[in-house]
């Protein structure tokens, strides 16, 4: 597959995701119902396996080894705890405070992955500030 239609694919699985997930997470907070429909649960899983199925594809199509690349390393291990915080974020039975809280960062810690793919630095924006 071409380089510029799978990175095209990437980006907008990304779009996707984070817009679905911050429509959830409003909708969760908010106690909605359609949040534990089965479209809700299921096309968020449909989008995330595109998204992390085209990552993998760039990374071997751009042979990137992300134990060799700190900056893939670093959107990895951002990856994981973005789906610790969304867990703990749209998971019913958590106090209201922790889970708003948990979905404030999850979407903080996404702007951080999102910063080290534009920027190919670990720091990401954080590597931005003076000091």
């Amino acid at each position: 597959m071409d380089y510029l239609v799978l990175k095209t694919i990437h980006m907008s699985a990304v779009a996707l995701s984070v817009t679905g997930f911050f429509g959830r997470g409003i909708g969760a907070l908010a106690g909605a119902r359609w949040v534990r429909s089965r479209l809700a649960r299921t096309l968020p899983h449909v989008v995330d396996s595109v998204l992390l199925l085209s990552a993998i594809a760039l990374a071997w199509r751009l042979r990137l080894d992300p134990l060799a690349t700190p900056w893939l390393m670093a959107k990895i291990i951002g990856l994981l705890a973005y789906i610790v915080l969304g867990m703990v974020a749209l998971r019913p039975g958590r106090p209201w405070p922790v889970r708003a809280t948990a979905w404030v960062l999850a979407l903080v810690t996404f702007g951080y992955i999102v910063s080290v793919a534009i920027t190919k630095s670990p720091a990401g924006w954080l590597g931005s500030f003076p000091g």
